[in-house]
């Protein structure tokens, strides 16, 4: 039983008439007898009774007719949901992001992706630590990845969608917290809370803390920015974070001041395979384009 051959059984069970099913169908007459004919003879049992005057379904093609009109809507569902995956309306695109920092820009970004592609299935995942995420792009375990990466790897593609500062979160308790802003130099003496060894944000303390001319002392290390700011906010030390932390929410025992030495800013990115031709995940990039537009970066050292 062919394709063709259901078409024509549905459109003369439903006019029960050829010269109308022939018509609907763009056929003509006996081209379309030939065809409602042949599916017969590979049935083995007549489908219609015709005579001069009448065409009325058979008991065989009162059987076949449900199950033909629900062939024929499998396949116009199947051609809707290609056509629907080429222009990226339906598909899985995977984020992953780096938690306490920009939970309200992908909140933003999935709120949209949600109103305006429904059929995208839009899963988000906190990475921690920004080289998780380009770990994930390349073992291909995610789609976008969030990042303030040094370096961004040739096989992927990314542009800015946030110009940071790096801020200090003291305990509300501290003699400093009062202050305006405060210098490196003036925390020399200070337990540092840390992220991780290799992330970004422990290489910016190692650096602004040697050119103030000391080595920072860690008391602790964090597994990620909500358990460090808990931790300082019981008075196990100051640490260095990123305005945006500071911005997307209220921490209680907590002061964030600006650094007063001048720095080189700290760039949130979004970045994706520059081979991943998914209609889903240009559907995103085109959302994220507007919902998180790069800004306008002015400031030394910003591409």
């Amino acid at each position: 039983m062919e394709l063709h051959q259901i078409r024509a059984f549905v459109a003369v069970a439903e006019e029960l008439h050829f010269g109308r099913a022939a018509a609907r169908l763009h056929l003509a007459q006996p081209a379309l007898s030939r065809t409602i004919q042949n599916l017969e003879r590979s049935l083995g049992a007549p489908l219609f009774e015709r005579n001069t005057r009448s065409v009325r379904l058979t008991t065989a093609g009162e059987a076949l007719r449900p199950s033909a009109v629900d062939v024929l809507e499998a396949v116009r569902s199947a051609q809707v949901s290609v056509a629907e995956a080429a222009r990226g309306e339906v598909g899985r695109v995977r984020l992953a992001f780096p938690g306490a920092s920009s939970h309200i820009m992908v909140g933003k970004l999935a709120r949209s992706v949600r109103e305006t592609h429904p059929g995208i299935d839009f899963q988000i995942f906190s990475s921690n630590y920004a080289s998780a995420a380009l770990d994930k792009l390349a073992e291909r375990t995610i789609d976008i990845g969030l990042g303030r990466w040094w370096f961004v790897p040739p096989e992927l593609e990314s542009r800015v969608i946030a110009d940071e500062q790096l801020i200090i979160a003291l305990p509300t308790q501290h003699p400093l917290a009062n202050a305006f802003s405060v210098s490196m130099k003036d925390l020399q003496k200070e337990d540092f809370v840390s992220l991780a060894r290799g992330g970004v944000l422990f290489d910016h303390l190692i650096r602004l803390a040697a050119s103030a001319g000391f080595v920072p002392t860690i008391a602790q290390t964090a597994p990620d920015t909500w358990t460090q700011l808990s931790l300082i906010s019981a008075g196990a030390g100051c640490g260095i974070t990123v305005s945006s932390v500071a911005e997307n929410g209220e921490f209680p025992g907590i002061v964030f001041r600006p650094l007063s030495e001048d720095f080189e800013p700290v760039l949130l990115r979004m970045a994706w395979r520059a081979d991943d031709a998914s209609p889903a995940l240009r559907a995103v990039l085109e959302i994220a384009q507007r919902e998180l537009p790069t800004p306008v970066l002015t400031r030394t050292g910003v591409r």
